[in-house]
């Protein structure tokens, strides 16, 4: 106890050994030593204004000019006040504390027993390997926990709050300095490097990463307290739920991925964990891995059905009717987790997450059903398997059938090796979903309804998003119809539409002539992928002319082309903004 007695028999109070811990004025200090002088003769609590009339002149009023210290002292949180319930410091105003009593905090308590808050770390040596590195980040995560516990404000946190502040900062700096002078490469921050995490970024991962240390299911896989660890205030908190949501990097990337789970109080809540191929790197750096997860693009390539399309062009790109756009952002929203369950509650969803979706595109060529498809898939951060079926009756003469169920088979192979969901989409499949033919008596009519027959049963049983496109949508078979949640129609664009695919797909960098009028072309009723030709014909011309100058009258001689030719089923893929 000689800190507790050097500080309550001291004449000079600048002289005692906590002082310099104290952070307060020489008069604050004389009140907490007549504090803590009543507290040692069993004077739990003393009322204020007894202390302010025993220190300070007691003539007159004077002594309510050194309230502020006292309630410094409180926001320090050196002392409490003694009432029946919880209160919050910041709610606390200096009258009101006049007739109160107030007692020393468990802090200066503590400080006293101890005689210093300085924290005494080992010395500084390198890392000998990543589990001693990990360990002093684990410890970082802890207290940034204990700062968030005690940022709630409440009269015995402001001590606590800065002593973990002090060993947060003392801690990351001696973090730094070990990571200075190591010479072993640290897995973890070559993955942060690698990946461009920024500090919070990191904090998150630690925090998870913390837990599979643990090995439980703890406090750490929550949103809310993920959030809290990286705050600073309440729009802080609101700011930083962008990156645990669809769509953020940690996400998108999959280096983390959440469940779904039904809390105490009928919510949805998201539970976060570390993707298991990204566990292993860190846990197990020097470990070589038997199986590696494969790339889909990869895959494609050793087989002769499927295209793999990267998606470059996302929903914000295309011009789409209003109507369009509507249905494509309701399809979008079932990712959302409040969509997810009300959908749940209702029994229209199981315990999956993803998108299930089987849709027609119907409309014209060129009118942007195929980019539509693609633009989706980058929306939903997806990629996407194209199948031309036009081809399937090139293949071999009776395995039409069981080519059909090949492309579904050896899409949920591909996916299923990939560990993605990829969108498929089924260019041209207008053949598949005709009407089949009542009392079909040659071999090619029972062919073509045997594998109508297996197309439908493979729909039936989909999980996930198909995309089927048609130019024709009144002979498609009531049975197949039935199956599809959705059917899209793509008009040709009006004036309106095809005056922004205009501007949107002309050339940016090129001269154009004075009189040049996007108005007078707009008048033309031409799908996007008209425009798009007509341009590409029109810049082919432009370009080997000596003055490379684009003219209205360039462009209406491509479109009296364009119009005038037989060939209307130009298959461009759409069209972009």
């Amino acid at each position: 106890m000689k800190y507790l007695i050097d500080f309550i028999e001291t004449q000079q109070i600048e002289t005692a050994h906590i002082y310099p811990d104290l952070k307060c004025s020489p008069i604050e200090a004389k009140i907490l030593q007549f504090l803590c002088q009543n507290f040692v003769k069993g004077i739990e609590e003393t009322p204020v204004l007894d202390i302010l009339q025993e220190i300070f002149e007691p003539k007159g009023y004077s002594y309510l000019n050194h309230l502020s210290k006292v309630k410094h002292l409180m926001d320090l949180g050196w002392i409490v006040q003694i009432s029946f319930g919880q209160i919050k410091i910041q709610e606390v105003s200096k009258l009101e504390i006049l007739n109160a009593s107030i007692a020393p905090s468990i802090g200066l308590l503590r400080l006293l027993e101890e005689g210093s808050m300085e924290v005494d770390l080992p010395d500084i040596k390198p890392y000998t390997d990543h589990l001693e590195y990990l360990q002093d980040q684990f410890d970082v995560i802890e207290l940034l926990h204990k700062m968030s516990v005690s940022k709630q404000g409440f009269t015995d946190s402001s001590l606590s709050l800065g002593r973990t502040k002090n060993k947060l900062v003392l801690l990351s700096q001696r973090i730094e300095e070990r990571l200075k002078i190591t010479d072993e490469p640290i897995v973890v921050e070559t993955f942060f490097t690698e990946n461009e995490f920024d500090e919070k970024e990191q904090k998150i991962f630690l925090a998870l990463l913390k837990e599979e240390y643990s090995g439980g299911e703890g406090q750490f896989r929550d949103m809310n307290t993920l959030i809290e660890l990286i705050s600073i205030d309440e729009y802080d908190k609101i700011r930083n739920r962008a990156l645990l949501e669809d769509g953020s990097k940690l996400i998108s990337e999959e280096i983390i991925d959440y469940e779904e789970i039904l809390n105490m109080f009928g919510g949805i809540s998201r539970s976060f964990y570390i993707q298991e191929d990204i566990l292993q790197k860190i846990i197990h750096p020097n470990k070589k891995k038997n199986v590696t997860k494969l790339k889909l693009d990869k895959l494609v390539e050793e087989q002769e059905i499927f295209e793999f399309i990267k998606p470059t062009t996302d929903l914000s790109d295309v011009v789409l009717h209003p109507k369009t756009r509507d249905t494509l952002n309701t399809i979008i929203k079932q990712v959302d987790k409040d969509v997810f369950a009300k959908l749940k509650a209702w029994g229209i969803k199981d315990k999956r997450k993803g998108i299930d979706a089987r849709i027609i595109f119907y409309g014209s060529p060129g009118t942007g059903k195929s980019m539509t498809a693609i633009s989706l898939a980058k929306t939903l951060k997806r990629p996407i398997l194209s199948f031309d079926c036009s081809k399937i009756l090139s293949m071999y003469v009776g395995e039409s059938e069981k080519n059909v169920r090949k492309i579904f088979d050896d899409f949920k192979i591909l996916s299923k090796k990939a560990k993605v969901d990829p969108i498929l989409l089924l260019n041209e499949a207008d053949q598949f979903l005709s009407s089949r033919t009542e009392g079909a008596g040659s071999g090619a009519d029972k062919m073509h309804n045997q594998m109508q027959n297996i197309f439908l049963e493979q729909i039936e049983k989909f999980e996930g998003i198909l995309i089927a496109t048609t130019n024709l949508l009144d002979n498609i078979d009531k049975a197949f119809s039935r199956r599809f949640n959705y059917k899209i129609e793509f008009k040709k664009p009006d004036k309106k539409q095809r005056k922004r695919l205009w501007h949107f797909m002309l050339p940016e960098n090129a001269d154009y002539d004075e009189g040049f009028s996007v108005d007078k072309l707009s008048k033309y009723e031409l799908t996007g992928g008209q425009i798009n030709l007509i341009i590409r014909n029109t810049a082919y011309k432009v370009a080997i002319k000596d003055e490379s100058l684009f003219t209205t009258q360039d462009f209406l001689e491509e479109i009296e082309k364009e119009l005038g030719s037989s060939f209307d089923g130009d298959k461009s893929m759409g069209f972009r903004v």
